[in-house]
């Protein structure tokens, strides 16, 4: 008789800048969560999946957790916390080389009302000394009652594996919910526009906060299989259209550039990347731009 097949869905949940994304790239092989160093990079729930022989994993990846300042900031609190009724296990991310802050605790505060079966994911552990890993454990645990801790390297793919197999093991029995090759339920469009995002986060740094948007205004393929893709980067000042574009256009083109490798492995053709940049100002506050981005709760 063979193995009973074990499927779920599990949270990620955290502050923002924890790991979260960086450990779903390193579970599935394939980049589709956008990573940074600045904060509240992911907006949008992710939904990746990982498939065994035995098993299915759909990991819900949810925006970072932290005190919102405009509407769209509600919208990613919101979908993070409400994301903790509708799974069977809950992974809380933590940056183990940083201290135990007002965010944590309003995290666990939440979790005070959750059944579901919590793991504390102690990541970053490459960034301290060992004896201090063994001292952060022991820190947490007097905070909540855990399934289990784990302490891993996302990054360095260090327990990654031990982590991805205790959570098949808190999976209830079930169905495969999705294809064996399927690795997210996000169309190809919604993580082109994520690429691109990423692309502009890294190579502007401090320089442009989290007030931009990507709109992937159209693809198509043509005979020669070259994938045209048109698209926008929005902004809210003037001062940061010109940044984005840089001197010349020389920074729009490196963004370009960089997105243009990562669009080519996710489609497998060759792309034609065009990029325009537009100013909307003030569009994280308003309502009916952020439904028609996908930022609402609306069915």
């Amino acid at each position: 008789m063979s193995e009973e097949y074990r499927s779920g869905f599990v949270a990620l949940i955290g502050r923002p800048n924890a790991g979260k994304s960086t450990l779903l790239n390193q579970v599935l092989g394939q980049k589709i969560a956008i990573m940074s160093d600045k904060a509240q990079t992911t907006r949008n729930k992710i939904q990746a999946v990982h498939t065994e022989k035995n098993g299915q994993i759909i990991f819900v990846d949810t925006p970072g957790i932290h005190k919102p300042k405009h509407q769209l900031g509600d919208f990613m609190v919101k979908t993070a916390l409400d994301s903790l009724a509708e799974v069977d296990l809950i992974l809380f991310f933590i940056d183990a080389s940083e201290p135990f802050g007002r965010g944590e605790q309003f995290i666990l505060d939440a979790l005070q009302s959750v059944n579901t079966p919590v793991f504390l994911i102690m990541n970053k552990i490459d960034k301290i000394h060992p004896d201090r890993v063994l001292e952060r454990i022991d820190e947490y645990r007097h905070y909540h009652s855990f399934a289990e801790i784990f302490p891993i390297s996302a990054l360095q793919n260090q327990n990654v594996e031990p982590l991805v197999t205790s959570i098949y093991s808190y999976l209830p029995e079930g169905p495969q919910y999705y294809p064996e090759d399927q690795i997210t339920d996000h169309p190809e469009r919604f993580i082109m526009g994520e690429l691109i995002r990423e692309k502009v986060l890294w190579h502007t740094r401090d320089e442009i906060p989290h007030s931009i948007a990507v709109i992937i205004d159209d693809v198509k393929e043509r005979e020669n299989r070259k994938t045209y893709v048109q698209a926008t980067i929005v902004v809210e000042r003037d001062s940061q259209k010109g940044i984005i574009i840089g001197r010349k256009g020389s920074m729009l083109k490196t963004i370009g550039e960089k997105a243009r490798k990562d669009i080519h492995v996710l489609l497998g053709t060759d792309v034609y990347l065009e990029l325009w940049v537009k100013v909307q100002k003030d569009w994280r506050n308003k309502g009916r731009f952020l439904q028609e981005q996908g930022y609402t709760d609306k069915e």
